[in-house]
């Protein structure tokens, strides 16, 4: 079995997603920000948004959905959960095989020597970060324009071929490579399960679209 999950399963927790009414801040949408453009352009601006999510998301706690998909891992020996999402409410919730297409909000990376590290800490004590080398950091997710990390897609694509049942959890199916996945598992012979709380490009096409809130609907599969 494989799952892949987006901002939907997030948003039951509080977390405010990237599209819709509430994607923008101070005037500016993530689009603009979320780009190595931005970065080079205003380090400090693009800091300033990504402290603010990982201020709302550090508020927040993994919901039903997120413990279901925790049931799902402990009870399927072979159990892979593919996300969109970098808020880390999966790690918490306590999946383990987790791949993660965008990366992580909770990693830094330095743009001089290229380490990579763990920073948990809210708010954070110095806008933008610097590394132990004194190198510039950036945050440890993927942005527009921006290739997945090395390997990942492949991964996702042999968890998906592999599965006997794929599960689309709280995704729009319009981010690309990530929407690939689903047409991808379904060519492979799996039988392919959304859950939305409102139709997407892929629900006429996947055997079965659930409508309702994954903390709602993902219990009730188990």
């Amino acid at each position: 079995m494989a799952v892949l999950t987006g901002a939907g399963i997030s948003a039951e927790s509080g977390i405010p997603t990237f599209r819709g009414a509430g994607g923008l801040w101070k005037e500016h949408k993530p689009e603009e920000l979320a780009t190595a453009e931005a970065f080079a352009r205003d380090p400090r601006l693009v800091w300033e948004w990504y402290n603010w999510r990982r201020e709302a998301i550090a508020k927040a706690a993994p919901n039903a959905g997120h413990r279901a998909l925790v049931q799902l891992e402990i009870r399927k020996p072979r159990f892979t959960l593919i996300t969109q999402n970098v808020d880390g409410l999966h790690d918490l919730a306590g999946n383990g095989k987790i791949l993660k297409l965008h990366g992580d909000i909770w990693r830094m990376r330095c743009t001089s020597c290229g380490a990579n590290w763990p920073n948990r800490r809210v708010p954070l004590p110095k806008i933008p970060p610097h590394c132990a080398c004194g190198g510039l950091a950036r945050p440890g997710v993927v942005w527009f324009g921006e290739p997945l990390p090395d390997g990942m897609m492949k991964e996702a694509e042999h968890a998906a071929g592999a599965a006997q049942v794929f599960l689309v959890v709280g995704t729009s199916a319009v981010v690309y490579p990530a929407a690939s996945l689903i047409p991808y598992a379904r060519h492979a012979g799996a039988k392919v399960v959304e859950i939305n709380t409102e139709p997407t490009a892929v629900s006429a096409t996947v055997d079965c679209a659930l409508q309702g809130p994954a903390g709602e609907l993902l219990p009730k599969l188990l």
